[in-house]
């Protein structure tokens, strides 16, 4: 193959975006939604559909010690560092169709435009599949992202499935693949032979739908800083027959400590720092609460995420400091436990600022949700991330992504690789 003189004339391959985005959703739908469950006969299932795909196009394909996919199309010099085009092919349960799936079918799309235009790309591009990005089915974070650079604590082979029970290294064994590589932090890939790592995601809020444009590039991928296992402890009573003064109520200390949180993220976010702050779970027990009673205890998450550490450390300081005061102050006991750690991952100058030249609508924004751009960002890879507007949010049924938007997104991908900086 060779470089032709006008290769801004390749164009993405959406007949095979279109047709791998309605074969997947097809066969991994199970109900209203989709259900691709990490190293599950789902997830698996799109493994073989997207293989089979690359196959058709001409891609070389290899699949790793853990089960990540990938499909290289060879470039001009193959001695050199390869770019990676990719993202992951798992869902969490009752998902959408695009999560993960946008950015695999995105490379695809990409490739298979050079190889039908006889197009060299300078060096190997590979479009990778990536395992189990989603926590949902073994509450680990990256894991196939993760254990390809040796990051994963081999202790997280004893994780059990969310739903049927079996540990990670039984799951690993019964699919084929080797918890060797987990347990013996054996790095899959060398990040000294990778030129780039690109991404394409659907965005997961509202931002790009109200700001009416297609795509946006990622300025960092938010870190997080989560107290998972907080907890309030006051005394239960009757709820007639006690006085505020004379009330351990942990559900109103608990609401004025969120409350104080929620006052704290606004004068941050007016000062410019980039924070979200959210109370996912929380919760009374259900044995022992009642509607005629005072609340002794409360379980609750705090869930800071910022692209900044300073701004995470400072509020969930801010945090502990306002448990303490605010705990004297109704007679409770907060105890927020340790935090779990995500730092953030801040992408690449360079090819974030040719991204934005490629956009007729450049636009810059953050993604406050992880992705397995923040691994590769992590262990030093140049790693940029394309947002394509979905209507709908997402981790739902109801994730909804246009082939136009989708086209756009992909385009400047594909133009990136034609032009890569040096």
């Amino acid at each position: 193959m060779s470089k032709p003189s006008t290769p801004a004339r390749v164009t993405p391959d959406l007949g095979l975006a279109a047709s791998l985005f309605d074969r997947l959703g097809r066969e991994t739908r199970q109900g209203r939604g989709i259900v691709r469950d990490s190293y599950g006969a789902g997830e698996q299932a799109a493994h073989d559909l997207v293989r089979g795909v690359a196959e058709n196009v001409g891609l070389e394909i290899s699949v790793d010690a853990i089960g990540n996919l990938m499909m290289t199309l060879p470039g001009r010099d193959r001695s050199v560092p390869r770019i990676l085009i990719g993202s992951h092919l798992d869902s969490v349960p009752q998902g959408g169709n695009y999560d993960g799936a946008a950015g695999v079918v995105a490379g695809l799309s990409a490739v298979s435009a050079l190889r039908q235009a006889d197009v060299a790309p300078p060096c190997d591009v590979s479009v990778m599949a990536i395992r189990a990005e989603e926590s949902a089915w073994f509450d680990i974070a990256y894991l196939g992202s993760g254990a390809v650079f040796g990051l994963l604590d081999p202790g997280c082979l004893s994780i059990r499935r969310s739903d049927n029970g079996r540990s990670l290294e039984s799951t690993l064994l019964e699919r084929g693949f080797d918890p060797g590589a987990i347990r013996e932090r054996r790095r899959l890939l060398d990040p000294s032979r990778i030129r780039a790592y690109l991404e394409l995601h659907i965005e997961q809020g509202p931002t790009l739908t109200a700001r009416g444009l297609p795509a946006a590039v990622v300025t960092g991928i938010r870190g997080c800083k989560r107290f998972r296992n907080a907890r309030c402890t006051g005394s239960y009573a009757h709820s007639g027959a006690v006085n505020r003064p004379f009330r351990h109520d942990a559900v109103a200390a608990t609401v004025a400590l969120l409350h104080h949180l929620e006052s704290v993220w606004i004068r941050e976010e007016a000062a410019g720092a980039d924070l979200v702050f959210t109370s996912g779970e929380l919760y009374t027990d259900p044995a022992m609460h009642g509607p005629s009673k005072i609340a002794g205890e409360t379980r609750f998450v705090l869930d800071l995420r910022s692209v900044s550490d300073a701004t995470m450390d400072l509020v969930a300081d801010e945090a502990r400091a306002a448990a303490a005061r605010i705990g004297a102050e109704y007679r409770v006991n907060f105890d927020l436990g340790s935090t779990s750690d995500s730092p953030p991952a801040v992408m690449d100058a360079r090819l974030r600022a040719r991204l934005m030249s490629l956009l007729e609508q450049p636009f810059e924004m953050p993604s406050g949700a992880g992705h397995d751009a923040a691994v590769f960002a992590k262990v030093g890879i140049p790693t940029a991330m394309i947002f394509v507007r979905n209507d709908f949010g997402s981790h739902n049924p109801d994730e909804a992504m246009a082939i136009e938007d989708f086209a756009i997104g992909t385009q400047a991908l594909l133009r990136l690789l034609l032009d890569f900086p040096l």
